[in-house]
């Protein structure tokens, strides 16, 4: 299993442990939410029985002890009012709302829109408990959840999201410094490579140099070639040492850039595949040719990798005048990438390969987007059929350089 699958099967674990925890402090609180519902309704059922007891004390119209009752329930918000709907008394509501009048044993509302706020809110929470009044007339008592409870029922929720946001913060805290500090590994070890390919390529050269001398050997083809492979070299360490910089784009026919890499590669891969590069060929965008020259070699090494025998790589160029951008088929025939893992092959240590690093397609992604403020993504696949990676770029008239 590559690094890249047993992270995510790690993430998929702590997710459902996460998930697990969260659903189990759900339930848990549920469940004295609940608890905590049931004494609130018995608690309001006594005090309906209580009541009933009052107006047989007072059925002499006397309202004072039913008052009195009401006001000494400070737990349980309530309100009566008679079968009209009008309002006789509250209790457990805001105090500074309502006054009790001694004298005139009556109550003084000061803000009648508050209650019948409150009485709509206890009608949507539960029913009303009738009761026989003193004139003998239905009276309604209706009750809502305490503020503990109200907060009991949404706490776990709002728990949960701070957790989660905490969490959010963390992730991407500890990502953005795991970010840096591994942007920091490549730039130092490109540029550690860079300046130890320096030496060798420096003698190649002069040794080529010397045996076209000492042999009369201008015009052989063999080193014409190993010319050709030392300037490759060059450009490889010149790619290293551009890694950590900004790099210089400017303004190239894709179609040629694309073209005379091609020609380069071809000569070094099987003659059973058939390359071949269609389209436009007079499209321009801004282009650093040798990490350019990156992107190409690798979507095409990767493309011959997947060609077990027989088979071809073609390059479309396209351009989308609509948006002003520039679309880069490379297709090839070879065994396909199943769909679950078109965004998985970016990723750094992911391969099918025995012996592969699975840093090509990575590093590919990092150049379109960071250098050269592009696109890439598998367009296509099929398993036995092969595949079509799309690069996007904007064309050198849009192109605008990222800060």
């Amino acid at each position: 299993m590559n690094p890249y699958e047993k992270k995510r099967r790690w993430k998929f674990f702590l997710l459902i442990f996460a998930i697990v925890i969260g659903t189990a402090s759900v339930f848990y609180s549920d469940f004295f939410v609940k608890k905590m519902e049931r004494e609130e309704r018995l608690q309001f059922q006594l005090y309906v029985k209580v009541t009933e007891q009052s107006l047989v004390m007072y059925d002499d119209g006397n309202y004072t002890g039913l008052v009195d009752l009401i006001r000494t329930n400070t737990k349980l918000p309530v309100i009566m009012t008679d079968a009209q709907g009008q309002i006789l008394a509250t209790q457990g509501l805001d105090s500074t709302k309502t006054n009790y009048n001694l004298e005139k044993k009556e109550n003084i509302t000061y803000d009648p829109a508050y209650f019948a706020r409150e009485l709509r809110k206890m009608k949507k929470q539960h029913p009303p408990t009738a009761i026989t009044g003193l004139d003998g007339s239905k009276w309604l008592i209706y009750y809502k959840d305490s503020s503990i409870l109200t907060q009991l029922r949404y706490f776990p929720y709002i728990q949960l999201a701070v957790i989660g946001l905490f969490l959010l913060t963390a992730y991407v805290a500890f990502s953005s410094a795991r970010k840096a500090e591994q942007d920091q590994v490549w730039v130092g070890l490109a540029k550690e490579t860079a300046h130890q390919l320096g030496t060798p390529i420096s003698s190649l050269m002069a040794w080529v140099e010397l045996m076209k001398s000492r042999f009369d050997a201008e015009d052989d083809p063999l080193i014409a070639e190993m010319e050709n492979d030392i300037r490759r070299l060059e450009v490889i360490t010149d790619r290293f040492s551009k890694i950590g910089s900004k790099p210089v784009l400017e303004d190239h026919v894709v179609y040629t850039v694309i073209q005379d890499f091609i020609e380069y590669f071809q000569l070094r891969t099987s003659d059973k595949i058939k390359f071949s590069i269609t389209g436009d060929d007079q499209v321009r965008a801004m282009l650093n040719i040798p990490l350019f020259d990156w992107v190409t070699e690798n979507l095409l090494k990767n493309a011959a990798n997947a060609i077990e025998n027989d088979g071809s790589i073609s390059v479309n160029i396209i351009e989308n005048l609509a948006k002003e951008e520039v679309f880069i088929d490379v297709t090839d025939t070879g065994k396909g990438i199943p769909r679950s893992k078109f965004d998985a092959v970016f990723q750094p240590g992911y391969t099918t390969r025995k012996r592969g690093w699975g840093l090509g397609l990575s590093l590919t992604k990092r150049i379109v987007e960071n250098y050269h403020s592009g696109q890439i993504f598998v367009k296509e696949s099929e398993v036995g059929k092969g595949t079509t990676f799309r690069i996007v770029l904007k064309s050198s008239i849009t192109y605008e350089p990222t800060a």
